[in-house]
């Protein structure tokens, strides 16, 4: 019973309970399968912020620990383990919030097989949680593959014409990254005595490598087998072709989740595992890393201002802002680091916001060319102000969230030792204007000038009061964090710095 009533332990699982009540439901009765899968949401939500309110902000080390042996056979320990700190807590609390805000928004979207819909949801839900709570390599890595089922059946099912092509290529893009990343964690696990417990392989890998018994170059190799891995996932250029893809034959609400929560995975894999296990290899590779994602924001800027359909052009945004994200990580200094963890959580906020808006007036219109739109400010006021604020979270202008992420991480590039140019930065910069030129593109397009095809060939309604719902929690982070971010940083500094101080720079 101790072992259930652990914090971590059931908000990763609470949604399981869902998933059994559903399963018994009748597949007709849709609004009890849509209302229980909302309820569970919710409750996971405060089961979320119930163990938030345990944490201590003031503490650097993992916290609310759920550790018990789990597999032993021979000489080898593997453990169930989940604890939190600073680095994870809020990437925690945004998973909670944007799943039950997806279920949500899938309330009239999904029509057909809402049973099926919900259970793989709320099972998706369990998979990201666990990534972002396991503290063992191997139960990790279970979590991190198991979130790759339930997404696979949401785009292949309930996605557009493409949906196939576009499921088969996310999950054997992720796959097939993630076999080097096993490879090496059973590497890892073989010589540091059978143990893939990460405090206790960060306690022993330093003498590890001082003895020469993982020599530098099997570091790199490792490190590259698990950035691989993450860098898919990310995605960073290039290895970014499977994300347009599977954003546009997405439903609304798996677009939302990949977006805010999936791409976190990646970046947030590099922060927990590449940088403290691999120290050495993460300053030699960060320069490189540096320009792989100085050329992905700059990239994935030029591109979406090319784009015809307005969810491919927000899908390669997130190339970009996400290239924001990893150059901060390797800046391996506070300000960068600090503010890249943020941006993971602004980008949830605002390519969410984004997505939410498209799949709303999608509904309606069954459009997403630009060609077809404009004049929707006269016809869908509401709308438009929700989605004027989503565009400029989105581009970062100043009193709203990504201003604050966007702006300490060029700050930290700047300074940073471990880039040693400030060139990178420097042209990382351009990132934040193209994004103006894209971001406006698509409000002009849209709400502004003559009457578009969708006017005058549907009666178009503005927002109800749950699309409405859905959005304020989003709006009411987006101006929270743009307008007084110092908690959000207070929460934040302790482990960075605990992070950043076991580096040799």
């Amino acid at each position: 019973m101790e072992f259930l009533l652990q914090p971590l332990t059931l908000v990763t699982f609470f949604p399981l309970l869902g998933v059994f009540v559903i399963a018994f439901i009748n597949a007709e009765k849709k609004d009890a399968i849509r209302w229980t899968a909302l309820i569970t949401a919710l409750a996971t939500l405060l089961i979320s912020f119930w163990a938030f309110a345990q944490f201590d902000k003031t503490n650097p080390n993992l916290q609310l620990e759920a550790k018990y042996a789990w597999i032993r056979v021979a000489d080898w320990n593997i453990y169930y383990y989940l604890a939190v700190d600073g680095l994870s807590i809020l990437l925690v609390l945004l998973t909670t919030l944007l799943s039950a805000i997806s279920i949500l928004s899938a309330w009239s979207a999904v029509q057909e097989r809402v049973k099926e819909f919900m259970i793989f949801f709320l099972l998706l839900e369990v998979g990201m949680t666990g990534v972002f709570l396991a503290q063992d390599l191997f139960l990790f890595y279970i979590f991190w593959e198991f979130t790759l089922v339930p997404m696979y059946f949401i785009i292949g099912i309930w996605g557009g014409p493409r949906r196939i092509y576009s499921a088969l290529k996310f999950f054997l893009y992720t796959m097939a990254g993630s076999i080097l990343m096993l490879l090496a964690i059973i590497y890892l696990g073989v010589q540091a005595q059978n143990t893939f417990n990460v405090p206790e392989l960060l306690a022993r890998l330093p003498q590890l490598y001082a003895s020469g018994q993982i020599s530098p170059t099997a570091q790199m190799l490792l490190f590259v087998a698990f950035a691989l891995s993450f860098a898919i996932k990310v995605p960073m250029w290039p290895l970014h072709s499977w994300l347009p893809d599977a954003h546009v034959e997405a439903p609304t609400a798996g677009s939302v989740i990949l977006a805010g929560v999936l791409l976190k995975m990646g970046t947030y894999g590099f922060l927990r595992f590449n940088i403290p296990l691999f120290p050495n290899a993460t300053i030699q590779a960060a320069p490189w890393m540096a320009l792989l994602a100085t050329i992905g924001i700059l990239y994935g800027a030029a591109v979406s201002y090319a784009q015809a359909d307005i969810k491919k052009l927000v899908a390669y945004s997130s190339v970009s802002h996400l290239g924001f994200v990893m150059l901060g990580l390797f800046a391996l200094n506070a300000e960068g680091v600090s503010g890249a963890i943020l941006q993971m959580v602004n980008h949830g906020l605002s390519t969410g916001a984004l997505f939410l808006l498209i799949g709303m007036v999608y509904e309606q219109t069954h459009t997403r060319q630009f060609s077809d739109y404009g004049g929707l400010w006269k016809a869908m006021p509401i709308f438009a102000v929700m989605m004027l604020i989503a565009v400029f979270s989105s581009m970062g202008l100043p009193g709203l969230n990504g201003f604050v992420g966007e702006f300490t991480i060029l700050l930290g590039a700047f300074g940073s030792k471990a880039i040693a140019s400030p060139w990178y930065a420097g042209f990382s910069t351009l990132g934040v204007i193209l994004a103006a030129v894209y971001l406006l593109y698509l409000f002009q397009k849209m709400f502004l000038g003559p009457d578009g095809k969708v006017i005058t060939e549907h009666k178009l309604k503005d927002l109800n009061w749950r699309e409405i719902v859905t959005m304020i929690p989003l709006v009411v982070f987006i101006f929270w964090i743009g307008l007084y971010p110092k908690p959000f940083f207070d929460i934040l500094a302790p482990a960075v710095e605990k992070l950043l101080s076991a580096l040799p720079l």
